[in-house]
This record gives C-alpha cells, sequence and structure tokens, in this order.
C-alpha cells in the first residue's frame, strides 16, 4: 500500500528532512515538595525506562479502529523519544517535551486487547498495572471500555488518558479524577450537526434511529434527538441494536413501512459500515416519503468506516473529531509523520490517541514528576494549540477537552481511497461548550 499512496493536491506526505526543533522553549515547573516524598504506584524513580499501556481492541466489532490507535501510539513514543522527525513535538505549544523522553527516561509499551469488552478490558488493564508497571494506561474505542477502565485508574492511582470514547457519560456522571478524554462527545456532535441538517433537510422531518445498545449508543442517540426535535423533527421509533450484530437487516426492514424520511444511524465501526450498506441495499437512500427525499444520517463518522462503506457514504453527512485533510500545522505535521511510517493517512482514533500520548507525557514535564495528583493538576484547565482542531481548553471540571468539532459529508467525488470524507464546517469550540453540571457526576479524589 505505501508504494502507491500519494496526495499530490496537498502534499501532506512528502518526505522530508527532520522538521526542527520545537517551537516553545521547554518550561519545567520545579517538582512539588510535598510529592516528592510520596510513595505511589509504579513509581519509575529507580528505573531508566518508564512504560506506557496501550490496551486497544485487537477483536471484535472495533478492531479497526484499534490496529490504528495502536500505529499511533507506538508513532507517538517514537516521537517522545527522539526518534523520527518529531511530529507535533515541533507545533504543540506551550511543550515542555525535549525528546529525550519523559524527565530522562525512555519509554516503553506494553499493549493488550480490550475485545471491545469492559471485562476483557478491564483485565487487560490489571495486568498492565500489577504485573508491567506501567505508570500511565491508555486506548479503546468503545465508551463502556473506557467507562470501565478510567474506574479502573481511579480504584489503582494510575493515570488512564481514553481513546476512543463518545459517550456524554464518560466525562459525565461516569468521569473520574484519574482519566482524560481528548475526544469529543455526543451532545458536541449533536451541537454541531443542527445547524447543518436544518439547512439541509429543513425542520419537518419524521426520523428513525437505530442504536447500539450500551452507554455511547444511548446518549449519541439522546443527543441527536434533543437537537433534531428542538429543529421540529418527530422522532418516530428508536429501535436498540446489539454491538456487532453484523446483520442489520431484521432492524432496517420496519424503516420502510414507518413513514420516517430519515434514518439516523447510532452505530460505529463495523456495525455502521454494515447496518450503512444494508440500507443503501434495501433501496432507502432512493426512496421519497412524505414528499421528502429520504436521508441517512451518521452522527459519528470516521475514515475509517467510510473506507469500509464505500461509495455507499457518498453525500451522507456526519460529525468527526479530526480528519487528516486539516491544514494547520499540527495536523499536517501528523498526517506527514503518519503516513512515512505506515503508508497511508491517519484515522481520527489514531488522532486522539497520539495527541493523548503527548500530553500525558507533556504533563509530567510540566509537573516535574510522575507522582499522579501532580500530573493531574498540569493536565486539568491546561490551554494548547497546534494539536489539530485549534485551541483546546483541557476543561478541569470534567476533564473533558473543547475544541473545534467537524461537519462532515461523503466524498461525492472522491480523488483516492482515503479521500471518502469532505470537511464541509469547522465548527468553533464555543458553539459546542456546555455546563459541566448537566450530565452530573463527581470526578473524586486526587490521591487514593
Amino acid at each position: 500500500m505505501s508504494d502507491t499512496f500519494h496526495f499530490t493536491r496537498r502534499g501532506l506526505l512528502k518526505t522530508s528532512a527532520f522538521a526542527g526543533a520545537a517551537l516553545a522553549t521547554p518550561h519545567l515547573f520545579t517538582r512539588n515538595a510535598f510529592a516528592a516524598g510520596e510513595a505511589f504506584r509504579n513509581d519509575p524513580k529507580n528505573s531508566a525506562t518508564v512504560t506506557l499501556g496501550f490496551n486497544v481492541p485487537q477483536t471484535g466489532a472495533y478492531a479497526d479502529e484499534g490496529a490504528d490507535e495502536l500505529r499511533a501510539y507506538q508513532l507517538a513514543v517514537k516521537h517522545i523519544n527522539g526518534e523520527g522527525d518529531g511530529g507535533m513535538l515541533n507545533t504543540m505549544k506551550p511543550l515542555a517535551l525535549q525528546g529525550n523522553g519523559i524527565l530522562g527516561k525512555k519509554v516503553d509499551y506494553v499493549t493488550g486487547d480490550t475485545q471491545t469488552k469492559s471485562d476483557a478490558a478491564r483485565a487487560a488493564a490489571k495486568r498492565m498495572i500489577e504485573k508491567d508497571g506501567v505508570i500511565m494506561f491508555s486506548g479503546g474505542s468503545s465508551s463502556g471500555v473506557a467507562i470501565a477502565q478510567q474506574s479502573l485508574a481511579q480504584e489503582m492511582g494510575v493515570v488512564f488518558m481514553s481513546g476512543l470514547t463518545h459517550s456524554n457519560d464518560t466525562t459525565g456522571k461516569d468521569k473520574r479524577r484519574y482519566g482524560f478524554r481528548h475526544f469529543f462527545n455526543a451532545y458536541m456532535s449533536g451541537a454541531a450537526l443542527g445547524p447543518v441538517l436544518k439547512e439541509r433537510m429543513g425542520t419537518e422531518r419524521r426520523a428513525y434511529h437505530l442504536t447500539a445498545d450500551y452507554t455511547w449508543g444511548w446518549t449519541q442517540e439522546e443527543s441527536i434527538k434533543n437537537t433534531t426535535e428542538a429543529l421540529g423533527w418527530e422522532t418516530v421509533n428508536a429501535v436498540r441494536t446489539p454491538l456487532g450484530a453484523g446483520d442489520f437487516s431484521q432492524y432496517i426492514t420496519p424503516v420502510l413501512n414507518s413513514g420516517a424520511d430519515v434514518l439516523i444511524l447510532n452505530h460505529y465501526g463495523k456495525d455502521m459500515v454494515n447496518s450503512l450498506t444494508q440500507a443503501v441495499q434495501f433501496g432507502l437512500r432512493d426512496k421519497q416519503v412524505n414528499g421528502k427525499d429520504f436521508q441517512i444520517v451518521v452522527p459519528l463518522y470516521s475514515r475509517l468506516m467510510a473506507q469500509g462503506a464505500g461509495e455507499n457514504v457518498q453525500g451522507i453527512v456526519g460529525s468527526t473529531n479530526w480528519h487528516w485533510s486539516l491544514e494547520d500545522e499540527g495536523s499536517k505535521a501528523f498526517t506527514k509523520s503518519f503516513g512515512q511510517e505506515y503508508g497511508f493517512p491517519p484515522s481520527q482514533a489514531a488522532h486522539t490517541c497520539y495527541v493523548q500520548t503527548l500530553l500525558y507525557a507533556d504533563a509530567v514535564e510540566r509537573a516535574g514528576t510522575f507522582y499522579p495528583p501532580e500530573v493531574i493538576k498540569a493536565l486539568e484547565d491546561f490551554e494548547f494549540d497546534g494539536a489539530g482542531n485549534g485551541p483546546t481548553l483541557y476543561r478541569g471540571a470534567d476533564h473533558q477537552c473543547f475544541k473545534e468539532v467537524l461537519v462532515v459529508e461523503g466524498n461525492e467525488n472522491p480523488s483516492s481511497q482515503f479521500d471518502l470524507l469532505k470537511v464541509v464546517k469547522q465548527v468553533p469550540r464555543e458553539q459546542v461548550m456546555y455546563d459541566p453540571s448537566i450530565f452530573g457526576g463527581e470526578l473524586g479524589p486526587y490521591k487514593v
């Protein structure tokens, strides 16, 4: 694949020499005197290395995302250790990392398979903490998995930098002091999509939801319903579907006679690929209902899903956390590094996992210690730029990142197998921000 991958229209993957030193001069905080005397789990003070844990779905419905996450983690470790072209170490600011590991310690890593199952994810993470001595762990492409892991993180006093998780609950009712999310959430998808749906489809629509039956699907359905019903849309039905169902024909058939003129697929990964493909095969996109052309909406999109569904995504709108075609310096640097390493552009899952790893490492460097309470405080209310999506806030109240959200649609005239989504709107972070109290939950203590 790497022999044939070219994107001359943007020149994002040109081979080039090392891009140069980091833009920001490192500034290290003095190590907290209180923290200096504290004992904490897996303190690497007597080791020349520090170990991170990357727990991704290597099997199951979200395995494609997991594979790309792992590629990104490996690239992040390489850059933190001073290898390769440095990627976002050349664009993120402020930045304390110096390309010599974390606090001078070389970074190693171990991996696990979440299987897209909460119990399996928790068991793998526990093994990483107890057996492998990880100081931080990250990963997952399911909100159920993320919530299970950050609960474990709080119990064991080890920071969890979540991977791909989109449920409102992750930084809402199930938030934890030791868990952090860079990825956006279902509420933000609804806030970003609302104006676009109104413009394209009007205010008199009848919607039918098919929803993955777990925490992400539930909050995605709720957020999109709140958005569309505020526009004037009617919700005809909302049907829950099991994760990894494969065949969705039994769920799609009732849509045909429901009187709905919009199908909203609250599915992700291979589930979305299968449900969208089958909906198109059933002729939904060719139908007219209530005097309107039938529409399909995919609230949470990814390039990997678009690639799996192929031409079936053309013209279908949704939201995404990030896209490799963005022209800001951080996105271009990451896309170039990833493309040179693997021969194709990164997914949004890869992007969020790469950034999470750098953010943790930088927080340790700024705090001057691996002591988790101090690292957590360094992350809380941290503002940064140069990582894609514009200026970003890691809000201290709920550990949710706020940044631009992208509205995308399936490309009608793709130039390659990777060019299947196009960005139609970059929604500013102010439009998707909300009061953290609306989702409840308590972060819990710094010291555990």
